[in-house]
């Protein structure tokens, strides 16, 4: 199987906003971050996936099948969670696993309880009464338990402090490690990309602007922090903001030469770097009074 999971031109409208033809693939071994700003579609893009909400146009195929024909099997082989739990806060992990489990032809109990110790997971503690990370942390846990091929998660380091979502990392570095699953994740942290993610989706304003490996992503853009305030040079950038000492922004890979020919040694951006200045540069018409 060379593709877990494909989008073909995903068509969803509402009366303030539309995902445009939506594609992008995820493949055995890969940790794709779905990246954009809040509000750009992500969530949306995650529940059609899941067929939770119905889009108008378009295909969804998971292991080699339409996942709205298949939706039983195929959600039997993925793990699912939304950015919070909410559903029986006064459960106790312990009951809400009884419940769970029956959902799952494939649940291994002794599996979901190594994982729990591994976690760190108290089975007895109320679903309210866990951090936001030990939250996580149990989605991880039901989706391992019945052997689930695919994690698809929607902002699942939101909120952590820095050593949970450096556990949680390590975690889904260890899920792909044989290459056998994968991992779909959508975060605004892109940091945690830099981290363990090998692909990357960019959506912006409900449309697909980058799909694909991440390293050539970051390779296509170089940062740029020129204090000598060559203005000559604001046209060539993609987006910038001048500063009391300098002038700093984003250029394309093949301005290079042209500002080291000025004196203006460009550095290799990190992600964040990249979508600030992508969005910036596409927001660029839109201006308040202070």
């Amino acid at each position: 199987m060379n593709t877990i999971l494909k989008l073909e031109k995903v068509i969803k409208s509402y009366p303030s906003f539309h995902l445009k033809e939506v594609s992008f693939e995820v493949k055995p071994g890969q940790i794709m971050g779905f990246i954009g700003r809040n509000g750009a579609g992500k969530t949306t893009t995650l529940k059609c996936i899941m067929n939770l909400i119905h889009f108008e146009s378009g295909k969804i195929r998971a292991f080699d099948t339409d996942m709205a024909e298949n939706e039983l099997e195929n959600k039997q082989r993925i793990g699912f969670a939304l950015s919070e739990l909410n559903y029986h806060p006064n459960k106790t992990i312990h009951q809400l696993l009884n419940v769970t489990k029956r959902f799952y032809k494939q649940f291994d109990e002794q599996k979901f309880n190594e994982a729990c110790r591994l976690f760190n997971l108290n089975l007895n503690k109320k679903l309210e009464e866990l951090s936001s990370g030990m939250k996580v942390k149990y989605s991880v846990s039901i989706a391992l338990s019945h052997n689930a091929e695919l994690l698809i998660l929607d902002e699942p380091t939101s909120g952590l402090d820095p050593v949970s979502r450096d556990e949680i990392l390590d975690i889904f570095r260890n899920i792909v490690k044989n290459k056998d699953r994968a991992i779909l994740f959508s975060t605004h942290i892109t940091s945690d990309l830099d981290k363990c993610a090998s692909d990357i989706t960019y959506i912006y304003d409900g449309e697909i602007i980058y799909t694909g490996a991440k390293n050539d992503f970051i390779n296509s853009y170089l940062f740029v922090k020129d204090k000598s305030f060559n203005k000559k040079l604001l046209n060539e950038y993609i987006a910038y903001k001048e500063f009391d000492d300098r002038i700093e922004g984003l250029i394309s890979i093949d301005k290079k030469n042209l500002f080291k020919k000025n004196m203006i040694k460009p550095q290799e951006p990190d992600l964040e770097q990249i979508m600030i200045y992508i969005e910036r540069s596409k927001s660029k018409n839109e201006s308040f009074d202070l």
